[in-house]
């Protein structure tokens, strides 16, 4: 049963901040694992670097040991047909052409920052290359739309509305975004697909994480045998990006891009927070 929109948490401009160390943890992580995405590298390899990186800052990981059965690693590693929750392993090795997401959460201070990257391994073909851009920019389209004043499914549909203009996509249906800050999930949960202007307003103090899934063909994914794994149902592959963002009275905050969302909202004319560092 969902929660009122009473309960969704909302934090002071101080916790923002807060929020925003803990992103930029996940930021360093992911740029050192995605330059050692290359080919011979292991999932595993990746994690231990997922590991170094959170030691390094004093932070704790919001992924391990994660739900039941407890997540085992720092990030989930998805690799080609592989949509999310893929777990590291030594036997995943990483070969020319391939498209890894990696999805990383960190803790720091009691606060959560979470996101993921799609990585193309080597030469991947322009089919692939072009699903990575797509669902990227689908990402970015949505954050643009997360606005103080608007509505929740506003950043549904400007998630949606930004993969139609790309070409067609298959968008992951039952996963996607959600709210994020004390906890890694919380409310309220963010479809990338429906109609504007429903759902919660959205408020300053607000935190969510957006992640579209995007794949080659199906929507449809089911679970493997490890109660983790994510797979498409056509072995079609998928693309994953994920930011968290924090809503502000002057524009939002992306606290997981090193450069708070300067680069990508700007050119889409929205301005980012002026209380971005």
């Amino acid at each position: 049963m969902r929660r009122r929109q009473a309960a969704i948490e909302l934090k002071s401009v101080d916790q923002i901040r807060s929020m925003r160390a803990a992103g930029l943890v996940v930021a360093e992580g992911l740029r050192e694992m995605s330059d050692a995405a290359v080919c011979g590298t292991s999932t595993a390899e990746l994690d231990r670097i997922g590991r170094e990186v959170l030691a390094r800052h004093g932070a704790t990981s919001s992924f391990l040991n994660y739900s039941f059965p407890p997540f085992p690693a720092v990030i989930c590693a998805s690799v080609n047909a592989v949509v999310v929750h893929g777990i590291p392993s030594d036997e995943v090795v990483l070969a020319d052409g391939d498209l890894i997401s990696i999805d990383y959460g960190a803790i720091l201070d009691g606060w959560h920052g979470d996101a993921a990257v799609s990585v193309e391994v080597g030469s991947v073909s322009r089919e692939v290359k072009e699903l990575s851009r797509a669902c990227r920019t689908s990402l970015w389209d949505g954050i643009a739309a997360a606005t103080v004043g608007g509505r929740l499914t506003d950043i549904s549909h400007a998630v949606e509305s930004s993969v139609q203009r790309s070409g067609k996509y298959g968008i992951v249906t039952g996963y996607g975004g959600h709210g994020i800050g004390t906890q890694m999930h919380m409310d309220p949960h963010i479809l990338n697909y429906g109609r504007a202007g429903h759902g919660p307003e959205l408020v300053a103090g607000m935190a969510l994480a957006i992640e579209p899934m995007l794949t080659l063909g199906t929507e449809k994914t089911r679970e493997l045998d490890d109660q983790w794994t994510v797979v498409t149902t056509d072995a079609s592959w998928a693309a994953h990006w994920e930011h968290t963002v924090a809503l502000l009275e002057d524009g939002p905050w992306v606290l997981t891009a090193e450069d708070g969302g300067r680069a990508e909202l700007s050119a889409r004319g929205v301005p980012v927070s002026a209380i971005a560092d």
